[in-house]
């Protein structure tokens, strides 16, 4: 999603002095069209720029929740909405616009770093949610916009209460997400774009590096939390590891592919329910997950 320049929609306050001027036809219609004005002008009233959203807002997009974005309707978090604002971060790419590529690609980037510090269990979030931005424009950034507003939109329908779980959840728990958090980032944030292993052997190895060293620093935070199914868990992201670093260090792609196909099952988060389920975390992978390891 993108954002121009600030923009405030007045039609609305027309719209509601129309409703008003509906006429004495009945009771019954002079109460809808009291209650619609109503609806109305809290809508109104409610109008916020885009540039003014901060982490936490709850919000309805004014229109389809992608597109450019002049303002969007904020709501208390108790009340039924699209999207939630769950990180931000500046841009920093110098005095020319990179281009929206590139501020698409920072973005994809950064936004899910971002939200894992607000939410940061992906599985416990409200089934649709997911990940949107709203950057800047050429436009808006010669007028200095540099902010990335992250969000959660459901991409049909709508939820109701915040996000915010961060400072609700335990030591333990925050640390066993960060921990597979890093581990899932490294897998495809480092993902070749290559199909196949041969075409790129090097960017295949790299990933696999990559992963192996998140799951280094997971099985080591894993020490310090009590727990049978953790210590399962644990036992088998550390084999998972090795298989990693096998991956890693091929010396060609038939070695390559006998290391890595351990090592991926060794990741399926289906494995993780047990010790989720023993945390107190949600316990139901999500079907995006679910899928790519189904296959």
């Amino acid at each position: 999603m993108t954002v121009r320049a600030p923009y405030r929609s007045l039609r609305g306050i027309s719209a509601v002095a129309a409703l008003l001027a509906i006429g004495a036809v009945g009771c019954s219609d002079v109460t809808d069209a009291v209650d619609s004005a109503k609806d109305g002008a809290k809508k109104v009233a409610r109008q916020r720029s885009v540039f003014s959203l901060d982490i936490g807002d709850c919000y309805n997009p004014n229109g389809k929740a992608e597109g450019t974005a002049y303002a969007v309707e904020v709501v208390p978090c108790d009340e039924a909405h699209q999207g939630q604002v769950v990180g931000e971060f500046a841009i920093d790419k110098g005095k020319a616009y990179p281009g929206d590529d590139e501020v698409s690609a920072i973005a994809d980037t950064r936004c899910p770093v971002e939200a894992q510090k607000f939410a940061p269990d992906t599985w416990a979030l409200p089934k649709g949610a997911a990940l949107f931005y709203y950057t800047p424009t050429k436009e808006s950034w010669a007028t200095g916009d540099r902010a990335v507003s992250c969000t959660y939109t459901a991409e049909k329908g709508t939820f109701s209460g915040t996000l915010d779980t961060a400072k609700s959840l335990k030591p333990e728990q925050l640390t066993y997400l960060k921990g597979s958090n890093a581990v899932y980032e490294a897998l495809w944030a480092n993902q070749s774009e290559k199909d196949a292993v041969e075409e790129d052997l090097a960017g295949y190895k790299a990933q696999a590096k990559a992963v192996g060293a998140a799951l280094d620093t997971h099985v080591e935070g894993l020490k310090g939390i009590e727990g049978t199914e953790v210590g399962k868990l644990r036992s088998t992201l550390a084999k998972a590891a090795e298989d990693w670093k096998k991956a890693a260090n091929a010396a060609d792609a038939d070695t390559f592919y006998l290391a890595y196909d351990s090592a991926f099952s060794g990741i399926d988060p289906n494995k993780s329910v047990a010790a989720r389920k023993e945390l107190g975390l949600a316990t139901t992978v999500p079907a995006d997950e679910a899928e790519v390891w189904a296959g």
